[in-house]
């Protein structure tokens, strides 16, 4: 009956008399209607979301954020097919000044058999493993065994050093470190099994590190797990200091202990509802999913406090409390619709974009606004009602520090109303400027985690042997030969020697790295066989349609600098003749990717934007509407982008994100502004320039509470270990920060300015909700209700 009742009355509001909450208001009255029925609903959705929380897991997978994203993905993902590539190995960097002597180097042999022989390897290679061809049609190991002196073992190594191709890149040219690779076993690394083999690797290299032998890990593995434990401590961080922040903002506001906690329950439970199904929907969160859980705690502190601030305005007022809390859901619920609207289109717009991450946040930050919007229209009433049987007073007038800027923004707005309008408009339409010319900008040091011990041995290896980041070209072969033919060849040389012209003198492997070898009698069947069928494929197909040239660069290198080496490389091989051949990679991908990700995300923010302000106008029936909101939020984000383009820094995909996202939270305050202050102009009758000032005086207080604890709840994440979490951080603090300037400075100013424009505002009859509260009726008890 309830639910009959309740979707029956929303028809109605829709088709006969739309509210600016286009009838989602009317959760909240049939709450206030079927207190009981709607209590047992919240009861049963809190118990499934509460079972969901002890699943709770952080998905360490990066290319979960790029997966499906487009034609660089597609590459990638055809090329870890082909041949696998050695993004997910592990690099163990061994470092000793005494490595040329022959103790040391037995003890480095041992460590790198220990290395292979561990559960999660399927392979390695190292200066120890390699194998080359001898005169009897065998094979030998690569460093020798049992060397005496330490002339010996100089010269064996450095031997390797200069005139093996492969070991170029492993052996360091002073003799002083090497590069063990291990291949993981992917089965065996996927779940929880990534973070069991870095305890197993660390198990194995902890005997051999003394004051002599230094051992440290880094690759993918390292990275992305250091990634996943940043992350987990985040979020612990952030819902600590978030809920906590926000109780104490609140108490600080109301000045009542019962009232902080009565603020911060809806928070509270809206974060669980959100968790429990994003967690029901996914199984996990990603580095993206889980800033959601923190939008969703510092958005539900902000409308909680709207609604809080109106129940006890009305009760001081003078309204009997039961009644304060049917008037705030019929005056603060419409309100609280559209805001859900506009945050909910900001995240919605992000799945136009390509990639899984980001399409994933996108459904995530989706679903937890409409969540947060109905814990505020049924959750909230019951519990302010509890509250009132149980004895809750309202406690003073809110705390003088959220009204003194109100007088400052009133009188900047009633005496220089025109010219801070005007100085308003074109400093917007300046901003412009930048948010044309800012380009997307990756950086791989912005992914890892600060104070990453992995990117520091990434560094040390980048110093020691140029690099062992990989930079793959997949070149289809004619003949199909498992042998490699001649002609087959002479395309592998080709590519070779191009990719060889860039990144430098010994930083490519393929088969031509091979011709040492074969140029002293050995066949290349010999020298496939003597590596081994395992290392083979990492050259060429079992059925010799594809060869795989690899080129090493270093793992930190900048974006810009990326992309043109790939132009480059590219047009070269065309310029070759060279057709079919596909350039690929991990850095490849994320650089690339990256960059289509935030030029679509860029596009979505436009599009968040010229929608959201849409909306309003038509929520409100009011082109005028429309117009008096856009420059208030307009400015904030503009304003945010300037400062990304001036100081250099470009657009990331957080960065953007975060604009879009808290342009929809910043359009909130606005929504309330406008819902109150067409109230006063259409319900009681107030005029213009008094409508204005009363809303100010009325909602100001409100509208810096929010803002603080939005920026204050956030803020946090601007110290993550994450940088482009920190940045995220930074970026919605400084436009909530922008868009309170707006709220409370533009638009009274901008209302006062156009004068003539918006009178006819109060002429327009649009209901805010079922029964309209009204001086003489304030509870609108005595309106005549809509037909159901």
């Amino acid at each position: 009956m309830a639910v009959g009742s309740f979707f029956g009355r929303l028809w109605a509001r829709f088709t006969y008399d739309r509210s600016i909450g286009f009838g989602l208001e009317y959760i909240g009255l049939t709450t206030l209607r079927y207190p009981r029925t709607i209590a047992l609903a919240v009861l049963a959705f809190s118990i499934l979301c509460f079972a969901q929380i002890p699943k709770a897991n952080v998905d360490g997978d990066l290319l979960r954020v790029f997966a499906h994203s487009g034609e660089y993905y597609d590459a990638y993902e055809h090329l870890a097919e082909t041949f696998g590539t050695f993004e997910n190995d592990v690099y163990v960097l061994i470092s000793s000044p005494r490595l040329t002597e022959p103790e040391t180097l037995e003890r480095v042999r041992e460590l790198a058999f220990d290395l292979e022989l561990n559960d999660f390897a399927v392979g390695t290679m190292s200066p120890f493993t390699l194998r080359k061809p001898d005169s009897r049609g065998g094979s030998v190991p690569a460093v020798p065994e049992q060397m005496e002196s330490y002339s010996e073992v100089a010269r064996a190594l450095a031997d390797l050093q200069q005139n093996d191709p492969m070991m170029r890149n492993l052996i360091t040219p002073n003799l002083d470190g090497v590069v063990l690779i291990m291949f993981p076993n992917q089965e065996m690394t996927k779940g929880d099994g990534t973070r069991l083999m870095i305890e197993s690797l660390h198990r194995t290299i902890a005997p051999y590190q003394d004051e002599n032998i230094s051992v440290e890990l880094t690759g993918p593995p390292i990275w992305t797990s250091e990634m996943l434990n940043a992350a987990v401590s985040d979020q612990i961080k952030f819902t600590i200091w978030g809920f906590g922040l926000g109780a104490l903002i609140a108490l600080l506001a109301l000045r009542s202990l019962t009232g902080a906690l009565l603020v911060a329950a809806m928070p509270f439970l809206a974060l669980i509802w959100s968790m429990g199904i994003i967690l029901l929907f996914f199984g996990s969160f990603t580095f993206l999913t889980i800033i959601v859980t923190t939008l969703v705690l510092v958005i539900s502190f902000a409308e909680s406090i709207f609604f809080i601030f109106n129940w006890l305005a009305y009760w001081r007022d003078g309204m009997e409390p039961n009644k304060a809390v049917d008037a705030t859901v019929k005056l603060v619920g419409p309100a609280a619709a559209l805001t859900m609207l506009t945050t909910l289109i900001s995240f919605a717009s992000l799945a136009l974009t390509p990639g899984q991450g980001v399409r994933e946040f996108s459904i995530a930050g989706s679903i937890g606004s409409v969540l947060l919007f109905v814990c505020l229209m049924t959750f909230v009433p019951l519990m302010l009602k509890t509250a009132i049987r149980l004895g809750f007073k309202p406690p003073k007038r809110s705390s003088l520090v959220l009204t003194a800027p109100l007088p400052v923004a009133w009188f900047m707005a009633s005496k220089f109303g025109r010219q801070l309008s005007i100085i308003a408009i074109l400093v917007t339409l300046l901003l412009f400027i930048p948010y044309f010319l800012i380009k997307p900008h990756f950086s791989f040091e912005g992914v890892v985690a600060n104070e990453s011990t992995a990117l520091s041995a990434a560094a040390d290896i980048d110093e020691g042997v140029g690099g062992v980041a990989p930079l793959y070209i997949r070149v289809p072969l004619a003949d199909g030969d498992p042998n490699v033919s001649a002609e087959d060849f002479k395309t592998i040389v080709a590519v070779h020697r191009i990719l060889e012209k860039h990144l430098g003198q010994n930083k490519v492997i393929s088969v031509e790295s091979m011709t040492n070898y074969t140029e002293s009698g050995f066949s290349r069947q010999e020298v496939f066989e003597s590596v081994g069928p395992f290392m083979k494929r990492r050259f060429v197909t079992d059925d010799g349609t594809q060869a795989l040239v690899t080129g090493f660069m270093p793992t930190i290198i900048d974006s810009d600098d990326l992309k043109q080496l790939v132009i480059d490389v590219d047009a070269e091989l065309k310029a070759a003749g060279i057709t079919g051949a596909e350039i690929g990679g991990f850095r490849i991908l994320t650089t690339f990717a990256t960059d289509q990700i935030v030029a679509g995300l860029q596009l979505d923010l436009t599009l968040s934007v010229l929608v959201n302000i849409a909306l309003i106008g038509f929520a409100f029936q009011s082109f005028r509407v429309a117009l008096a909101s856009a420059i208030p939020n307009l400015f904030p984000v503009l304003g945010t982008l300037a400062w990304l383009y001036f100081t250099g820094q470009g657009l990331q995909l957080t960065t953007v994100i975060a604009l879009t996202i808290a342009f929809g939270i910043a359009v909130d305050d606005t929504v309330h502004f406008l819902s109150h202050y067409l109230h006063s102009r259409r319900e009681e009758s107030r005029p213009h320039m008094e409508a204005v000032k009363h809303t100010l005086d009325r909602i100001g207080g409100a509208i810096i509470a929010t803002t603080i604890i939005l920026c204050s709840g956030v803020v946090i994440v601007t110290f993550s270990d994450l940088p482009q979490v920190a940045m995220f951080g930074t970026m919605f603090v400084s436009t909530l920060a922008f868009a309170v300037i707006g709220d409370l400075f533009i638009l009274p100013a901008m209302l006062l300015a156009g004068g003539k424009f918006f009178h006819p505002l109060g002429r327009i009859k649009v209901r805010m909700a079922d029964h309209e509260a009204t001086p003489d009726d304030p509870t609108g008890e005595r309106a005549k209700p809509l037909p159901s």
